[in-house]
């Protein structure tokens, strides 16, 4: 395997948390920030606003159209496999940008980086130890009750000309990609926490907590 381009030892000191949409990345990441007094990587905001002006570039480079899809043409228009089969070809892409964000950070003590985009066959090959990444995927009932009690995730918040088949189609899409980070995870060893509910968001960070320690003994 070829060396990785580390610097300031970020990325090999890192922690990373992967998985679904709608499964609580986010908060668990925040939570063990503020208990272990850790930096954290939101993979989201810096893929939806610090990144465009990379994608813009790389359309410009590449020859392709600068316009985005309508939301009908990215929601309705496509069958939920077109979407992950595009979906799954753009993270490595996005990943790499990822990866020069955290080459520039430098702290005391290890990061989190946190966000869907975090695939674990990406991230793999950073890791000195499988236990420094976990993977939250919802189980099936608690994906519906996301959908049901959490706005963002029971709607798209665009207009479309059809909007039950566009929910439909990115819930399937989610779920799909879901399923496949949680094949890749299990296949390299890394640990997937299905979320069903019985643990709240404390009691998941207390999980990855626990899983992390031996990674943060060296800075206590």
């Amino acid at each position: 395997m070829a060396e990785i381009w580390d610097p300031h030892g970020s990325l090999h000191r890192m922690l990373w948390i992967g998985g679904a949409q709608w499964c609580g990345k986010s908060t668990v990441s925040e939570l063990l920030a503020r208990e272990l007094g850790l930096t954290v990587y939101h993979y989201d905001y810096h893929d939806a606003r610090g990144h465009q002006d990379r994608r813009v570039a790389r359309r410009v480079a590449r020859g392709e159209p600068l316009g985005e899809r309508t939301p009908d043409e990215r929601w309705v228009g496509r069958s939920p496999r077109e979407m992950v089969e595009e979906t799954l070809a753009g993270f490595p892409v996005r990943f790499a940008w990822v990866l020069d964000d955290l080459r520039a950070l430098y702290t005391g003590r290890p990061a989190i980086a946190e966000g869907w985009g975090l695939r674990p066959e990406l991230v793999a090959p950073l890791l000195d130890s499988p236990g420094r990444m976990v993977v939250l995927v919802p189980t099936e009932d608690f994906r519906q009750h996301q959908i049901r009690t959490f706005p963002r995730a029971g709607r798209l918040g665009v207009t479309v000309r059809d909007p039950d088949r566009a929910q439909a189609n990115r819930v399937a899409r989610d779920r799909m990609v879901a399923e496949d980070a949680a094949r890749h995870a299990r296949r390299l060893g890394i640990r997937v926490i299905e979320i069903d509910g019985s643990l709240d968001a404390v009691g998941v960070a207390a999980e990855v907590a626990e899983q992390f320690a031996p990674y943060l003994e060296l800075y206590a």
